[in-house]
């Protein structure tokens, strides 16, 4: 849908919800990362793009102590909290707004109760952090409402907390950040540990394709904290040597080679994959930054190469997808993206080429694997804002 369209749908539900106009419609975009697989818990880079698919937020003050929020992708689920005191989690989607309620309540800001509507056009369960797009709207509807003074990047630490530690969910810090602070036009590479942002335009004429497995990622909890356990062990034999190594983005790669003796073979390939894609990362700006997007694609691939072969996270599917897309002329490169274990991989890909790669990794993945995955094309655009 367009923008105009997603703005229509979502001032109209709320009219039909609640018999008035909204005081104000917030868009929060979901989000792809280009770059920089797993390095978030390990302090090092990522390179998240804001897409043009996002959450759409109807809102006004709701004129009492209970918020009041629809879902109209949802069958028109109804939701009612109160917003001067935590509310109880009940495990679904409003389990997001309450989040934001409980972490602003926990920073001493009292929100006002709100009416909303809610809908969305980022892809569930497709690894565009739908729930961060979520988590984003309402904080930023909540702290225009409520009058709060905070900046963009404090508003994504207070949705990630609100991640964290009410919904459940250990996510990292990239997600919030990029949904809020993203920019059309460009990826934005964020430094996880010092929260430093830089943006890197996109050349025109590129599109970024979303290719979705349709395999659900079973494994990926219980196996996300093998992969994080073995980056610790890595850091803990690693400072026996270099006592200044906080974290695997403190080590270049020669000095782990200087020391792979120390560390049990599969803990040193853990270690490559993040210190290599660490420098994957940057170099992938400068490349940016230079146009240079036939280097952009190879690190892509070297990237999956490692995902695959060091950090043991893809699955013969993901496997397909990549290479089915790399096959096309056009196409610069393609990796898998989040967690891995299913889910989506990503192509970089020339606007024009764009069919045939839809085509392509499409015809190959049903022969190979039986099923049709779900493809998406997405562009960089901007971050949260006050649409109306």
């Amino acid at each position: 849908m367009t923008e105009h369209v997603l703005l229509r749908k979502v001032r109209d539900a709320f009219h039909t919800r609640f018999q008035s106009e909204p005081a104000l419609i917030v868009r929060a975009p979901g989000r792809v990362n280009l770059i920089g697989e797993h390095t978030d818990y390990n302090d090092g880079f990522v390179l998240p793009v804001a897409v043009d698919r996002a959450a759409w937020l109807a809102v006004g003050p709701s004129g009492d102590n209970w918020s009041k929020v629809r879902a109209v992708d949802m069958k028109n689920d109804d939701q009612t909290f109160p917003t001067d005191r935590v509310p109880s989690s009940s495990g679904g989607w409003a389990d997001y707004p309450k989040g934001v309620v409980w972490a602003l309540l926990e920073h001493g800001l009292n929100p006002v109760a709100i009416n909303a509507v809610l809908t969305s056009d980022v892809p569930v369960g497709a690894g565009m952090s739908s729930s961060a797009a979520i988590e984003v709207a309402f904080a930023f509807a909540w702290t225009q409402l409520s009058d709060f003074d905070m900046k963009l990047s404090e508003m994504a630490l207070l949705c990630q907390e609100a991640e964290n530690q009410y919904v459940g969910v250990n996510c990292g810090i990239m997600d919030q950040m990029i949904s809020a602070c993203g920019k059309a036009g460009h990826a934005m590479m964020l430094d996880t540990r010092s929260l430093e942002r830089a943006y890197f335009s996109m050349p025109k004429g590129i599109a970024i394709v979303v290719a979705n497995s349709m395999v659900r990622r079973s494994l990926s909890g219980s196996e996300y904290n093998v992969r994080r356990a073995q980056c610790e062990q890595a850091v803990s034999v690693l400072q026996q040597h270099l006592p200044d190594v906080k974290a695997l983005r403190d080590v270049t790669p020669a000095q782990l080679e200087r020391y792979k003796g120390q560390l049990e073979d599969v803990v040193y390939r853990r270690a490559r994959h993040v210190v290599t894609e660490d420098v994957r990362v940057l170099q992938v700006c400068r490349d940016l930054y230079e146009g240079n997007m036939e280097h952009v694609g190879k690190l892509l691939l070297e990237g999956h190469k490692s995902l695959r072969d060091d950090y043991e996270v893809s699955i013969p599917e993901l496997d397909t997808l990549v290479e089915a897309a790399a096959e096309v002329d056009g196409c610069y490169g393609a990796r898998l993206t989040g967690a891995g274990f299913g889910g989506c991989i990503i192509a970089v890909v020339a606007e024009d080429a764009v069919p045939s790669v839809e085509a392509h990794l499409t015809e190959v993945y049903i022969a190979k694997h039986g099923k049709e995955p779900t493809v998406y094309v997405t562009r960089a655009d901007n971050g949260v804002a006050r649409m109306a």
